[in-house]
């Protein structure tokens, strides 16, 4: 597989994506407010995402039109762009909320079909 595969980047997002989930687990919201460290591991991933997501050719991102393309660029963007004002809430209900979602869609871009 290499790295013009655009499932390479399909990957990518869903392993960012799980990482964040992953780091979430059993915490609180809260806890986002007290730990430094997690609110910039967790802004880097969220911008990972957004950025494997970017690297997604035109083509295939209408194929596989169940995934929020541009919500998930844009967020990206506001991270990277308006890294001094991240809107914590934002970022800790996109993990929480929007990513199950997301890595279940792309788990079925992911999943051969026969």
């Amino acid at each position: 597989m290499s790295r013009s595969d655009p499932t390479v980047r399909v990957r990518h997002m869903k392993d960012y994506a799980c990482k964040a989930l992953d780091l979430t687990e059993g915490l609180a919201r809260d806890d986002l407010d007290r730990n430094e460290t997690l609110r910039l591991a967790l802004t880097h991933l969220v911008e990972l995402v957004g950025e494997a997501a970017n690297q997604v050719p035109p083509d295939r991102r209408a194929a596989w039109a169940n995934i929020p393309w541009a919500k998930v660029v844009a967020m990206r963007h506001r991270l990277i762009h308006g890294y001094d004002l991240v809107d914590y809430d934002i970022l800790w209900d996109t993990i929480r909320h929007d990513f199950p979602a997301l890595i279940a869609e792309l788990d079925r871009i992911l999943t051969p079909r026969p």
